[in-house]
């Protein structure tokens, strides 16, 4: 399984990189009406030209910033807890203290995963049409506060067939968390900038992951006595304020 995954990944990059069309800077200045790339009086490099474009960024982008931040503390909480939760709270693992317990857990969680981003890409191809009647910033805070609102579910049921239901709210969020991030910043960046400032912005997606990952566990450990099943609930909770910091999109 293992080495089809890296044949289907390295055949999705192929097609990328063969089959879209990379535009000329040129050409991306030529597509923006009222977003004008300010001319230095000495072109910048390095680092140097990092940090003045991080001084330049655009005001939605650091809005933008929170919502990914507490998207993204959220996704990599429920990554690694889901197992240990669901364990103990569907499974009863901490009653019975089996290793099979734990095995058949995570063998289910798997299959939940499996769930949401099926339906993640099937939402993906709603998202235009609801984006289109929405606008990009509402539709997703919607598919935030769904993805929150499920997250908290977990922390609700104890019947493990149940726990496919907030995965396909879990889809949702994960679809629009991938996508309208990026739709919504697009419209605000300068085109000349786009790519430095994209770039820049995967910054606001490690960023949570790096601190989740130093602190996570002593959140788990310290304030919810080792049961991670509040790390879901709080997952759910930082969810909610990722919703909350959308910003409102001009389309």
């Amino acid at each position: 399984m293992f080495y089809f995954g890296g044949f289907v990944l390295l055949l999705t990059v192929l097609w990328s990189v063969f089959k879209t069309k990379e535009y000329t800077p040129q050409e991306l200045r030529s597509f923006s009406d009222t977003l004008v790339v300010e001319q230095e009086t000495a072109p910048k490099f390095g680092l140097r030209a990092i940090a003045s474009d991080i001084g330049k960024m655009p005001l939605i982008m650091r809005k933008l910033g929170w919502v990914q931040f507490f998207s993204w503390f959220a996704l990599f909480m429920m990554w690694v807890y889901t197992t240990p939760a669901i364990a103990d709270s569907v499974f009863y693992l901490r009653e019975g203290n089996r290793q099979d317990l734990y095995m058949e857990a995570a063998n289910w969680v798997g299959v939940l995963f499996g769930i949401y981003n099926g339906v993640s890409a099937l939402y993906a191809l709603f998202i235009p049409r609801i984006a289109k009647q929405l606008g990009r910033g509402k539709t997703h805070a919607l598919g935030l506060s769904i993805g929150g609102l499920s997250l908290i579910s977990l922390f609700l049921i104890k019947d493990a067939n149940l726990l496919i239901l907030p995965m396909i709210g879990i889809g949702i969020a994960w679809g629009s968390i991938l996508a309208m991030p990026y739709a919504i910043l697009s419209d605000h960046l300068p085109a000349g900038k786009m790519g430095v400032y994209m770039g820049l912005f995967n910054f606001f997606i490690t960023l949570p992951q790096i601190v989740c990952g130093f602190f996570g566990g002593m959140i788990i450990k310290y304030f919810f006595h080792s049961q991670s099943i509040y790390g879901l609930l709080l997952a759910g909770v930082f969810m909610l304020l990722a919703a909350f910091f959308v910003p409102k999109s001009k389309r």
